[in-house]
């Protein structure tokens, strides 16, 4: 747990917000800094297959996965409609 060295205003609507998803035991300075750790960039890492071949095992990966899915459903539809 840390201490406040500075305060920040928010709206009503927010603090009951952070009130809502505060953990037992938690201050309002732990929600926001498990809020903050569990945010992501969801471009972090954009391109970091450029110059590599693994955008194209990941696509190869992707299809094989995606077929034997298929199989899978058609296999289950055939048995369902033989009973």
């Amino acid at each position: 747990m840390s201490t406040a060295d500075e305060q920040i205003r928010v709206s009503a609507e927010t603090k009951r917000e952070l009130e809502r998803r505060k953990r037992e035991g938690e201050s309002f300075e732990d929600v926001l800094e498990r809020l903050l750790e569990n945010d992501r960039d969801l471009l972090a890492g954009f391109g970091a297959f450029e110059g590599t071949d693994r955008g194209e095992k990941l696509r190869e990966v992707h299809e094989r996965t995606k077929e034997k899915s298929k199989k899978r459903i058609r296999e289950m539809a055939e048995s369902r409609s033989e009973e």
